[in-house]
């Protein structure tokens, strides 16, 4: 293990491909035992269905463009740029894009060997038109 490593975060792969969000995870570049960061982007009025949680891993988000909102269990927190939320590793976490949609760097702890993150299907309702 180096003693420090650099990667660009648009250089690593986006794990969806598709338009609606794009999510890039950069712990493996980073060759860190200790953190993670992410970017994720959500297209404008994106809607978590799905949510996730985990073990033991602390996780931190950054807002660095534009709005939304964060589901925390059952409440929603409105999010707007530079909020910064820390979210408890049980606590189950989605987001909704504002009308510019959202823009997050997601830093996370450390995270025990294969990971520790469980989606919840179906966490939330769908929106009703």
């Amino acid at each position: 293990m180096s003693d420090y490593a650099v990667k660009n975060l648009m250089e690593i792969d986006d794990l969806f491909e598709g338009p609606e969000r794009e999510v890039r995870f950069s712990r493996k570049y980073l060759d860190s035992d200790q953190l993670g960061i992410s970017y994720q982007r959500f297209e404008p009025g994106f809607v978590s269905i799905d949510g996730h949680s985990h073990e033991v891993q602390e996780e931190a988000y950054v807002v660095i463009a534009g709005s939304g909102q964060i589901k925390l269990e059952d409440e929603v927190v409105e999010l707007r740029k530079w909020d910064v939320v820390r979210v408890a590793p049980k606590i189950v976490r989605g987001f909704d894009a504002g009308p510019d949609g959202l823009e997050l760097i997601a830093v996370g702890g450390e995270k025990p060997e294969g990971g520790d993150g469980a989606i919840a299907k179906g966490r939330w309702p769908a929106p009703t038109q």
